[in-house]
């Protein structure tokens, strides 16, 4: 989905179209297509899949696992014991990927995800820096755990990224916008996922400030149905 997003933002931009004409024909925020358009050109210009740049780095918040389905994915569980014997660590997960630029240039990518309902709510990036900054923004990015940030294999960050998202739109929730400046660097699982979303296989919503509530509990009764999902929030 995202190299389409790419390869039709090259087209309008090389049929005339400006970035505000680009966004309403894609439906995106304005504020998002110039980097989008950064993107695609510096990807034309190298030829280089960001997803096959060289992975220096791929780090995930810890308790990520709790209250998810990991029966088919032991290993992932095993690697991850905060979120076996704590299970209000859950619900969000941060997951930060570097990749190699060029000599002594890092690119970094920073996600997001609601694992129990909504799926990549915000990323960050993607970020060029100097690989010397990486440890500082590495702790910057996970400041707010009391337990350091667990190292991970990529193939864990891109199905639990892409099966959040997955399992959002089925219950009618798509990614932040800016989802679609990042995911390249991410690049796709293979097969399907081995994860089980929702908290104990059951939507659950946590309010956060930036949220809807009232929008967010319409939606799932909806598509999950009363009765089918569970929240917490404080509703005004």
């Amino acid at each position: 989905m995202t190299d389409d997003v790419l390869a039709q933002i090259l087209a309008l931009r090389e049929s005339g179209s400006t970035p505000k004409q680009i966004a309403k024909t894609l439906g995106l925020r304005p504020a998002v297509v110039g980097p989008l358009i950064r993107q695609a050109a510096q990807a034309q210009q190298s030829g280089v899949d960001p997803a096959e740049r060289t992975l220096l780095g791929c780090w995930i918040s810890p308790g990520w696992s709790a209250g998810l389905g990991l029966d088919d994915a032991p290993q992932w569980a095993a690697a991850d014991p905060i979120g076996a014997t704590d299970p209000d660590t859950g619900g969000l997960a941060k997951i930060l990927i570097v990749r190699q630029e060029r000599a002594s240039r890092v690119t970094i990518c920073g996600y997001l995800v609601d694992v129990y309902c909504l799926g990549v709510k915000d990323t960050t990036g993607p970020l060029p820096m100097g690989s010397g900054s990486v440890d500082a923004c590495r702790h910057d990015f996970f400041q707010a755990f009391t337990a350091p940030a667990v190292p991970a294999p990529l193939d864990l960050a891109q199905h639990l990224i892409h099966g959040a998202v997955a399992y959002a739109r089925g219950l009618g929730f798509e990614p932040a916008a800016n989802f679609a400046l990042t995911a390249p660097y991410l690049g796709v699982p293979p097969g399907p996922t081995a994860i089980r979303f929702g908290r104990d296989g059951t939507p659950f919503y946590i309010s956060g400030p930036y949220d809807n509530p009232r929008t967010v509990l319409a939606t799932l009764e909806a598509t999950a149905g009363p009765g089918n999902y569970h929240y917490l929030t404080h509703l005004q």
